[in-house]
């Protein structure tokens, strides 16, 4: 495992991190993770040097922490820092600060939370948040030994990045980047202003929730197929990622111990600066061409999700950033309506907007539902 510097902290993280956002489910569900295999994934991770294991209130519908705790039993909590962040859009004050803190450390099995974030802060979140007294509360957790370091997770434009790392001596901070995203939200001005602060910069959606990660289109391919060095598209996405020195640890959501062992390998690859510029041009030309087949910017967090109406909107989502990746398939629609069941189709959307205002990518879903009805779910 490759390890790299956390900011101004005096510790090394690995090259890749954990991510317990996608662990493999049972029926479809979120909310039910497939615990045995999730424990040893976590386990095969920290025992090939991974030693940063991601998690959140939210994630699996509350029960990510819950396995994450039970992997990190019989010593493998000592083997690695646990990070974990506040849900701050249920907090109307200390007393849920409180709650929401005791029960994540429950949840974990852990006195101590290692690096405790403030999740997803955007326009909205941050000023609620701050009013509120976050860090006089967070100061004192510190002080009791109960959070080890605070930093934050972000999803808006880069001014008010920029404003939050100004506004706090946190120790690291987490954003959205890959070479698809390379401008968006944060990005890279972002990533070189937090890393210039001596802030840790923990990297997120590496492989844009998996759409980097899928069967490339032949124009696609092709591109690849130029490149002296082989690689699947997921590492190539991942070594864009690993070649930018201000990045100190890479997070994968990972649902299969294949990925589990793809990933770890790739790490041991990794290294800053390390793409040589006929490579660093050549992704440059497949995010120009996957940019021109105009896909959906969904990572499919679910965090839209249930939807009200029943619409399975990260799943439409996904199909539709398929069916135009792979240049139009028609069996991909087809595919779509044997998978998603009428009743939770993108035509069922009443326009709520209850999606929007969760969407960390501020997708304007409604819209983009009624495209993908027109297209996934007109008759031909």
């Amino acid at each position: 495992m490759q390890y790299r510097t956390f900011g101004k902290l005096d510790w090394k993280v690995s090259a890749l991190g954990f991510g317990a956002m996608r662990l493999p489910i049972l029926d479809g569900d979120t909310s039910k993770i497939d615990e045995p295999l999730a424990i040893e994934m976590i386990r095969y991770a920290i025992d090939h040097g991974v030693n940063y294991v991601d998690s959140a209130y939210g994630y699996h519908r509350g029960n990510s922490e819950v396995v994450v705790g039970k992997a990190l039993k019989d010593g493998y909590r000592q083997k690695i820092r646990v990070a974990t962040k506040m849900p701050v859009w249920m907090i109307n004050g200390h007393e849920d600060m409180e709650r929401c803190f005791n029960e994540q450390r429950e949840k974990l099995q852990v006195e101590k939370i290692d690096f405790y974030l403030l999740h997803g802060l955007n326009k909205d979140r941050w000023p609620k948040i701050k009013d509120l007294g976050v860090f006089p509360w967070a100061e004192e957790k510190k002080n009791e030994g109960k959070i080890g370091h605070l930093g934050f997770s972000f999803h808006d434009d880069l001014t008010l990045f920029k404003e939050i790392v100004d506004s706090y001596s946190w120790d690291f901070c987490q954003i959205q980047y890959n070479y698809m995203d390379e401008n968006f939200q944060a990005g890279v001005n972002g990533l070189k202003y937090a890393a210039s602060k001596g802030l840790g910069v923990v990297i997120m959606e590496p492989i844009a929730g998996g759409r980097l990660a899928i069967t490339p289109p032949p124009e696609i391919q092709d591109l690849w197929n130029t490149s002296k060095i082989k690689r699947k598209p997921p590492e190539w996405a991942l070594q864009w990622v690993w070649n930018q020195p201000e990045v100190s640890v890479v997070l994968s959501g990972m649902s299969k111990m294949e990925h589990v062992i793809e990933n770890v390998a790739s790490a041991e690859r990794s290294g800053k600066n390390h793409l040589s510029k006929d490579e660093l041009d050549l992704i440059s030309k497949v995010a120009t061409k996957y940019r021109e087949l105009g896909p959906i910017g969904c990572t499919g967090c679910r965090y839209c999700m249930p939807c009200p109406s029943g619409v399975s909107i990260p799943d439409i989502f996904s199909y539709y950033n398929e069916y135009f990746a792979k240049d139009r398939d028609s069996a991909v629609i087809k595919r779509y309506k044997e998978t998603v069941k009428p009743e939770n189709y993108a035509k069922n959307c009443v326009k709520c907007g209850k999606c929007e205002e969760l969407c960390p990518q501020n997708l304007p879903i409604r819209e983009l539902l009624r495209t993908a009805s027109q297209t996934l779910e007109s008759e031909r």
